[in-house]
């Protein structure tokens, strides 16, 4: 079951994502193909493209084909925990301090399996900070752990790479 959750987490995550593309937005050949275009067709096409040539993974190592890989990544959608309604039974499981959703969110983080029931410890222990009022975004819950974990000489390692 906790397979299942997280597969379907992370897929709709990765199907909602609206990260700049690596290499940047002019990145390989399908981006020169559809340039100009606009559209989730367009956009598909040349994502499609680009990996199933190989193109921009080539253009992003050698600096060709349009990419650049010196700028930073970005990202403008969602938090998964707010864009799969996971709040609730994240701020549930953390209360608690255990859970499915609490598992899928330590996996996420990064926390490997012999650190998460120390992270759902911690997490438990620091709820009020991480949910630090009724209206508290995915934002700050996200920010919150991180403020938790890096705190904590045993989880700090995965903090700094969230």
């Amino acid at each position: 079951m906790k397979r299942i959750l997280l597969g379907t987490l992370l897929t709709a995550a990765s199907l909602n994502a609206m990260a700049q593309a690596p290499g940047g937005p002019d990145c390989g050949w399908g981006n020169m193909l559809f340039e100009g275009q606009r559209g989730t067709p367009a956009h598909f096409l040349a994502s499609t493209t680009n990996g199933t040539s190989g193109n921009a993974t080539f253009g992003m190592t050698s600096g060709t084909n349009g990419c650049n890989t010196s700028g930073a990544l970005t990202y403008g959608g969602k938090s998964w925990i707010a864009m799969n309604g996971m709040m609730n039974e994240l701020s549930e499981d953390m209360a608690k301090g255990q859970g499915e959703a609490l598992t899928t969110y330590a996996v996420v983080m990064g926390v490997k399996p012999e650190d998460r029931a120390y992270f759902e410890s911690v997490t438990h222990s620091h709820f009020n900070q991480i949910f630090s009022s009724s209206d508290v975004t995915a934002e700050d819950v996200h920010n919150n752990t991180l403020s938790v974990m890096k705190g904590d000489a045993r989880l700090a390692k995965y903090a700094e790479q969230a």
